[in-house]
């Protein structure tokens, strides 16, 4: 009978552990979000650099606590991030090589992964969350193209350099989905990851609860209409990997929604059917979509608008068949005039974030929405338009105009639109 007793004691005991340990974690419950069992709704910012300021030393660490803060006290609570950058590089319009976290397949840089360890020890102190993205589509990281060219796949196809062409790019990313061993060193990147213990802190990542989620990979894209199965294969290939080591956090997509495929939504679907993807994730861009032409937001500014609520409305709906959560993870304008001045202003880009904002209220089944990017105390260098190496980081990365989506700490008419909706979500 004392060897009953006992044994049922161990099992409260480590019931009771194991609930401990899961306490601050985000779930799923339906189509909304919990911490604790509590509602969990949020608005945030994409801050994808927020990983590599404690690497540039005690002014990078004093700029982030700065920031952290500045952004907590207006109710911004929720932070993608990007993991880390892939490959040495000459390109002038990435993450510079010293910057990289993987610099060749399988050999990781300390001192850079420091720096997300940094951020996620910051965030806990602060009861912040971060989503952080693997890796990358797009060539200002890295990402999927750097795997195919050290598999010779030959040199992939930069976006700011000569000869670049939309359908060469569409064919060389392409190729990742049927590449082996490409895959094989993705895999082992994200194990690294996952299997992380913060040098700060102690805590392993996977138990660490100032993570919200994980996200395969940043507008994930087949990128070509006969790559669309080996595509879907790799996605739910990463979700169950990533699910069978970490089963604390969240999985999510990445995805841009059904821009991504052509307006194919058959294929949105699938993905963010797995039973591993635990929420739905849309992107919306009007100046990339050419809503508004060339400069003209103004103008443009209605049609931007009203195609952007159907987006969401679209998507929405979606998420209802699915029952799972929505989040607005991207979204963005230029300044008036699409200027790069600090000192210009931001009627358009104000309007559109309230009308976006406003949007998630609508749908109960939105539980958040990241806008596109926290620039902080940075600033553009006049007369200068492309990041170069020893600047700040910026909510823009180097291969976009320094200051063409970034919301500084100084943008007052925009604070007061955000904070208009962290205050309503209070």
């Amino acid at each position: 009978m004392k060897t009953v007793k006992y044994l049922l004691a161990v099992l409260m005991l480590v019931s009771s552990l194991n609930t401990f340990a899961q306490t601050g974690f985000v779930k799923v419950e339906g189509t909304q979000f919990t911490i604790d069992g509590k509602p969990y709704r949020y608005i945030g910012t994409n801050y994808w650099y927020g990983g590599l300021l404690a690497t540039n030393g005690d002014k990078g660490k004093a700029r982030l606590k700065t920031e952290l803060d500045f952004l907590k006290s207006h109710g911004v609570n929720n932070l993608r991030v990007m993991v880390g950058a892939e490959g040495l590089t000459t390109y002038l319009y990435r993450v510079p090589s010293e910057k990289a976290l993987m610099p060749k397949p399988g050999v990781y840089d300390e001192k850079i992964i420091y720096g997300l360890d940094y951020l996620l020890n910051e965030l806990g102190k602060r009861g912040m969350k971060a989503v952080l993205h693997f890796t990358n589509t797009w060539d200002w990281s890295g990402g999927l193209d750097q795997y195919l060219e050290w598999n010779g796949y030959g040199p992939q196809p930069y976006s700011k350099y000569g000869g670049y062409t939309w359908d060469k790019n569409q064919e060389y990313t392409s190729k990742f989905y049927t590449c082996q061993p490409c895959k094989d060193e993705l895999d082992a990147y994200i194990k690294y990851i996952l299997n992380r213990t913060n040098s700060i802190n102690g805590k392993k990542y996977i138990n660490d609860n100032a993570i919200m989620a994980w996200e395969i990979i940043n507008e994930p894209r087949p990128m070509s209409q006969a790559a669309t199965s080996d595509f879907l294969a790799w996605m739910q290939h990463v979700s169950a990997l990533v699910k069978s080591i970490d089963k604390n956090h969240l999985l999510t997509s990445g995805s841009e929604g059904d821009i991504a495929t052509g307006g194919d939504l058959s294929v949105y679907q699938q993905i963010h059917a797995d039973k591993n993807i635990d929420y739905l994730t849309i992107h919306i861009w009007p100046k990339n979509w050419e809503w508004f032409k060339d400069t003209s937001i103004a103008a443009g500014y209605n049609n931007s608008v009203a195609n952007a609520v159907d987006y969401i409305n679209r998507h929405a709906q979606l998420a209802k068949t699915l029952n799972k959560p929505l989040v607005i993870e991207e979204f963005g304008l230029p300044r008036d005039g699409q200027s790069f001045s600090i000192n210009s202003t931001t009627t358009y880009r104000d309007k559109f974030y309230d009308a976006i904002f406003g949007a998630m209220m609508q749908h109960p089944e939105i539980a958040g929405a990241n806008f596109w990017a926290f620039g902080g105390i940075a600033r553009p260098i006049p007369g200068q338009v492309f990041w170069k190496d020893g600047d700040e980081f910026m909510g823009d990365p180097g291969g976009e105009e320094q200051g063409l989506n970034s919301v500084f700490d100084a943008d007052a008419s925009t604070w007061k639109v955000v904070t208009k909706y962290t205050s309503q979500l209070k």
